[in-house]
């Protein structure tokens, strides 16, 4: 969505094109069914309004909620990030389809609460969950990278486990720091996403 504002109207007549050419729904994600695969799941905020950060409690209550949907059968949580306006996390799932129809169903029920709690009927807090396969070793060592250094990359913290909505000081303790750091300088995140997303790919 925020790329689409960058580009030129020949530039999004051309995308456009090339959706319809795909097949591809022109206003949402395009979803693949799959068998069980790791999945780079992402969604943000309408705007990025920090709707989830309206409060504390928010922030933990809607963690939980998320966690539990994204932990239902056939599914595991690898690597996970909650922040005020967007959320992202890594999972395997033997299906994505219906998680992300649970998450749209997460996504509503957010909304409706918390409208309701700022007076604020009929206003859109979020966007579509979009999925990302993971396409290599260093797709997925570079993703959990860029989802526990998120709150570092938008300064709401310093280091990693200072976050409290993130996996990363579990994934500190499993991994230890020696292995993380070599994680961390063998899969930079300086050009995360370049290329992964190619339809040739």
């Amino acid at each position: 969505m925020y790329r689409w504002r960058s580009l030129s109207s020949e530039e999004r007549d051309e995308l456009v094109a090339w959706r319809q050419c795909l097949q591809r729904p022109l206003h949402s994600p395009h979803h693949l069914e799959s068998g069980k695969r790791h999945y780079m799941i992402t969604a943000s905020c309408f705007e990025h309004v920090a709707h989830i950060g309206h409060s504390v409690a928010r922030m933990n209550t809607f963690a939980q909620m998320w966690l539990d949907v994204l932990c239902q059968p056939g599914s595991r949580v690898v690597a996970w990030v909650l922040l005020p306006n967007h959320y992202h996390a890594v999972i395997s799932a033997e299906e994505i389809l219906p998680l992300l129809a649970s998450l749209g169903r997460l996504h509503g029920r957010a909304s409706f609460q918390w409208n309701g709690e700022e007076q604020s009927r009929g206003r859109q807090v979020w966007c579509k969950a979009v999925e990302t396969v993971m396409k290599s070793p260093e797709h997925y060592w570079a993703s959990l990278n860029y989802i526990h250094h998120n709150p570092v990359k938008h300064r709401y913290v310093r280091k990693w486990e200072d976050w409290p909505w993130s996996s990363a000081t579990d994934f500190l303790s499993d991994m230890g720091r020696n292995e993380a750091r070599h994680l961390w300088e063998t899969y930079p995140i300086d050009r995360y996403g370049q290329g992964w997303d190619d339809p040739e790919l």
